[in-house]
């Protein structure tokens, strides 16, 4: 099979996205398909194919994390994919490369893949400086998620928060849940050098004896670091043992750190900065255990990464993602900061025999998850679009009464597989009325109101003569 990957950001860059799709590469061209990325780069003047990458010029947007965004229309893309010959496109981003992957599924004449990796509602305060402005603006994502679903033969996702999103945005289109998956090789403990986690736990002043938790994402709003911050303060002493290392960057780093001093938590809650991708297993192999209070997250490659180094996850409960741990297996879930720390308090005291179970439980729920599995999961999808593709096409060549029996004897199929057809307001303009035509009325109205006045004395005049 074929297949071309659509996303805005791929490597250099990395986030779970870029993760995703990489992972998704490496294990389809393992089963023996072709694969090609479409990605955007704002470093190239015109569309540039570097092997297995197809590069589109783009614009550098610095207040949406600073993403490459690349125009939806563009001849020599179009070329590209052609040249490809694609069995399927999957788009895994909403903007002009995701566009594009859209209409090309489209002009090309073949099924299309929609992943959706980010609720967008939780990221609207980037761009929107007002609630009204937020409100119009997640409005707006709303109807444009439904519109490229709709658009898609298939959909998918990471998490089954991703089906409540596109339910609250009116598609009932099915969903797939497939998980995401990391690079389980990459995020060894074993592999690890003993002498990297000593100096990064000797940076940050963790003795031997101290439970590390830790961290990594951006340093945003909504990660939810605050509420971890404040949980963290309102339970944990110095002499408890237990330290918190926070790694990355983004816009709140200094505002983070700056509230932990105000908490007075500096000596037990480090922030690392900014790390880069390739440096991350070593500070995950110096912490012992995963933390995390964001409900943003759709199934998060972080906590996977973390989990993969042997970490068991102390997270917040969502009920969305709770498929992601399961409790005294690999982690366990808290409601508020009193319950955390209860649960920080059971894996400081644990024996070190059943601590290193749990690692090692944590670590072997991720490596049931890697490239292979989940390009297994999509070759799945892709075969079911491929055949709902067809049963579409068939249905457009039926003849109008076919059609009409088609809808009354398989109404749940024909669901899946009618045609899209968005639906359009027609507004109607009014007409212009002239001078001539508003005197022409006024004559009209007189008139009969003459002609009413006559019938009426008419009327009394017969009456009266008896």
């Amino acid at each position: 099979m074929r297949v071309a990957l659509f996303t805005e950001v791929y490597l250099p860059a990395v986030n779970g996205v870029v993760t995703h799709v990489k992972t998704l590469k490496e294990g389809l061209e393992q089963l023996g398909h072709q694969v090609v990325i479409v990605t955007a780069d704002s470093n190239v003047k015109k569309t540039q194919v570097s092997g297995d990458i197809i590069y589109c010029p783009a614009v550098k947007l610095e207040k949406l994390y600073g993403y490459d965004v690349a125009s939806p229309i563009s001849a020599d893309r179009l070329k590209a994919i052609k040249d490809f010959d694609p069995d399927i496109i999957h788009i895994h981003n909403e903007f002009g490369i995701g566009i594009s992957g859209a209409a090309m599924a489209r002009i090309l004449k073949i099924p299309l893949v929609y992943t959706m990796h980010t609720m967008y509602d939780d990221y609207v305060y980037y761009v929107a400086n007002n609630e009204h402005f937020r409100e119009l603006l997640t409005s707006v994502s709303h109807k444009y998620a439904k519109i490229l679903a709709a658009a898609a033969t298939e959909i998918t996702g990471p998490s089954k928060k991703v089906e409540d999103y596109f339910r609250r945005c009116g598609v009932n289109k099915p969903v797939t849940v497939i998980p995401n998956s990391v690079e389980v090789d990459v995020f060894d403990r074993e592999k690890v050098p003993k002498e990297k986690t000593a100096e990064i736990r000797q940076k940050f002043g963790f003795s031997d004896s101290d439970l590390v938790f830790c961290f990594c994402g951006r340093m945003g709003q909504e990660k939810n670091i605050e509420t971890l911050l404040d949980y963290w303060a309102k339970n944990v002493k110095s002499d408890d043992g237990m330290k918190l290392l926070l790694i990355g960057g983004g816009p709140q780093l200094e505002e983070f750190s700056e509230y932990a001093d105000k908490l007075g938590i500096s000596d037990t809650v480090k922030f690392s900065g900014r790390v880069e991708h390739a440096d991350i297993p070593p500070y995950y192999a110096a912490c012992d255990c995963y933390m995390t209070a964001s409900l943003t997250e759709c199934h998060s490659i972080s906590m996977m990464e973390g989990m993969s180094t042997g970490m068991p996850v102390l997270t917040i409960w969502d009920e969305l993602n709770a498929d992601q741990i399961e409790e005294g297996i690999n982690g366990f879930f808290f409601r508020d900061a009193d319950e955390m720390y209860v649960h920080m308090k059971k894996l400081k005291e644990m024996p070190k025999e059943e601590l290193e179970k749990l690692q090692k439980q944590a670590r072997a729920t991720i490596v049931a998850s890697g490239s292979k599995t989940i390009a297994e999961h999509l070759l799945k999808v892709y075969e079911q679009a491929l055949l709902d593709f067809d049963r579409q096409k068939m249905y457009k060549e039926l003849p109008r009464r076919a059609k009409k029996a088609y809808k009354q004897q398989n109404p749940d199929l024909y669901e899946l597989i009618k045609p899209f057809r968005p639906k359009r307001k027609v507004k109607v303009k009014a007409k212009r009325v002239t001078k001539k035509e508003k005197l022409r009325r006024k004559a009209g109205k007189l008139t009969r109101a003459r002609r009413a006045a006559a019938l009426k004395l008419a009327k009394k005049r017969r009456d009266d003569r008896g």
